[in-house]
């Protein structure tokens, strides 16, 4: 693990994002119900899934610090024409280490409640376009064009 000792201690955010797709009859049955399934509330549980995984990062990335979030907020936009789910994972903190993995992870985690809520429906789903919007704190900020 990379020693983060020296560094200041800065505030540090990311945002990552990724997209769950659903074929048209399982979006149609997702969409006409507000987005329940027979589990339960698909995006309130997916919410709960994204920020645990954020929080649990290190435990699932091997050479991540344990880093105390300050903030995380999963949210969800729904594209009909697409019939997929765009999912935003947002981290804060303030820290010697950044919090991009941790965003990256709370939205994987949270896309994976979605597959689970909604596999009953149907097992072609997928989840794609996983990747960093942006970052800052630190020594370099990033932004997707």
């Amino acid at each position: 693990m990379v020693d983060v000792g020296g560094k200041a201690v800065t505030a540090r955010r990311a945002v990552a994002s990724c997209r769950v797709v659903l074929p048209a009859g399982a979006w149609d049955e997702l969409s006409s119900s507000g987005f329940a399934s027979k589990k339960g509330p698909v995006l309130t549980t997916a919410v709960i899934a994204g920020v645990q995984g954020a929080k649990r990062t290190h435990e699932l990335v091997p050479f991540c610090h344990s880093v105390a979030l300050d903030g995380c907020d999963v949210a969800f936009e729904a594209d009909d024409a697409a019939r997929a789910l765009d999912i935003t994972c947002s981290v804060a903190t303030s820290h010697r280490t950044g919090v991009e993995m941790e965003a990256l992870t709370g939205c994987s985690v949270a896309a994976l409640a979605v597959y689970d809520m909604c596999k009953a429906l149907s097992h072609d789903i997928e989840i794609t376009n996983l990747r960093l919007l942006e970052k800052s704190g630190g020594k370099a900020d990033f932004k997707r064009g």
